[in-house]
């Protein structure tokens, strides 16, 4: 018996890709318009032109359909590369920052974080989303290594982790705008606490 592919899965070019393209398209239209509560598959059928049946067999869910988003949209944030890591992580940081400003990106992660608590295959693509996402911004830390401003024992992916988390608590907990202020405050503390080791891998916290 065949595995059966994953949530949006499919051979790439042709009708299929053309399918898969209206249909998270309209995903991402009706975030923006409605948000994430008021989805349903026939309204991204009416605002895709894609049989609902056609959507129900390929995604199965609203949620499968914002899983599929997701992974299409983790890698749109570029990586900054100024030669300085401080000044990378201000970048990166207001990149971010960014990126949340638009009401449809901030309703698309809402979105999936609710999705994810209620389907196992779905918190598989955020994690995987997440996980590429911030392997690829680790760039930035490495590169940082490679110049002498960090030690050698950085864990990259905490650096990252650190810079990020402020952002998601701000958005998913206190459901506050993003700020100047935050993007500051974030670049700043995830630089002096790199500077300092605290993501070092050879570091115990203390007693």
């Amino acid at each position: 018996m065949t595995e059966r592919p994953p949530h949006g899965s499919a051979r790439p070019g042709g009708r299929t890709a053309r399918t898969r393209a209206a249909v998270l398209a309209a995903a991402f239209e009706e975030l923006d318009a409605h948000g994430f509560g008021a989805l349903t598959l026939d309204k991204l059928a009416q605002r895709s032109g894609v049989h609902v049946s056609t959507i129900r067999r390929r995604w199965r869910t609203v949620e499968g359909v914002i899983g599929d988003l997701l992974a299409q949209h983790s890698t749109t944030i570029p990586t900054p590369d100024t030669g300085d890591f401080r000044q990378d992580l201000h970048q990166l940081a207001q990149v971010i920052a960014d990126f949340h400003a638009t009401p449809r990106n901030r309703n698309l992660i809402e979105g999936i974080v609710a999705a994810a608590a209620h389907d196992p295959q779905v918190a598989q693509i955020v994690h995987d989303a997440f996980a590429g996402r911030t392997e690829h911004v680790t760039q930035l830390v490495r590169r940082a290594i490679d110049r002498g401003e960090l030690s050698p024992d950085t864990d990259a992916t905490d650096v990252i982790a650190a810079l990020s988390a402020p952002f998601y608590y701000r958005l998913l907990i206190n459901r506050r705008p993003i700020d100047a202020r935050l993007v500051h405050a974030g670049a700043e503390a995830a630089y002096h606490a790199a500077r300092a080791g605290a993501f070092s891998v050879r570091s115990t916290p203390a007693p």
